[in-house]
């Protein structure tokens, strides 16, 4: 499954940020099993290809793994190698923009003023990552944001909670990115899944509530 149809089907990208990857698939399969239909490995943990390509070997087809924190083209190639099907940058990067155009898989860079969105936009991003969208006015933001740039699709990312995802939606966003409100402590060894079931039915029920788009 391609990353639009995952949030066709939910609206949220799960991240999963930790200092070892060795938890992600059993984390994934968590949040699969709660409806969650994106998910993305980031690079912050240590060799996280490698945990990339042993989900990608097992994960549902009705699932759409990216790699995220993607800064260099480097990175770019690590990622899609491994069987990731698209990526995400905390920042504009116009490099990792094309490689993945290269690479024929779609790039959501992060941005956060109308010029950075549009900016990425133009350069052939797929989406674009509004980050960090909470610290400038979260839903009010994108709203905002909307007015001049209707047609630029937005993942506002950054302190989004799960309680507070569907008024992003509402606002206008394609979708939002969650990751500590939702993961917590998970991915460490000793971390709950039981809790990170209920976070996640929690998300799912809200992000895709009947009625709750414009």
């Amino acid at each position: 499954m391609g990353l639009q149809e995952a949030i066709n089907a939910c609206p949220a990208v799960a991240i999963l940020r930790s200092s070892s990857a060795a938890r992600f698939a059993d984390v994934s399969d968590v949040l699969v099993e709660q409806g969650i239909r994106a998910v993305e490995f980031t690079f912050t943990a240590p060799n996280v290809a490698d945990a990339i390509r042993k989900y990608a070997a097992r994960k549902p087809a009705d699932v759409a793994l990216g790699a995220g924190t993607v800064t260099t083209v480097e990175q770019a190639r690590q990622a899609v190698d491994a069987g990731a099907t698209y990526l995400i940058s905390p920042s504009l990067n116009v490099d990792v923009i094309e490689e993945g155009a290269r690479l024929g898989v779609p790039v959501l860079p992060g941005a956060l003023t109308p010029s950075e969105i549009l900016t990425a936009w133009r350069a052939g991003a797929a989406m674009v990552k509004v980050f960090p969208a909470s610290a400038v006015g979260g839903p009010s933001y994108v709203k905002a944001i909307r007015g001049p740039l209707p047609d630029i699709p937005l993942v506002p990312t950054g302190g989004v909670s799960v309680d507070d995802a569907e008024f992003y939606l509402v606002a206008g966003a394609t979708a939002v990115g969650v990751g500590s409100p939702l993961i917590g402590d998970a991915c460490q060894s000793d971390g709950d899944l039981d809790a990170l079931a209920e976070r996640a039915r929690r998300l799912v029920a809200n992000v895709t509530r009947r009625g709750r788009r414009r």
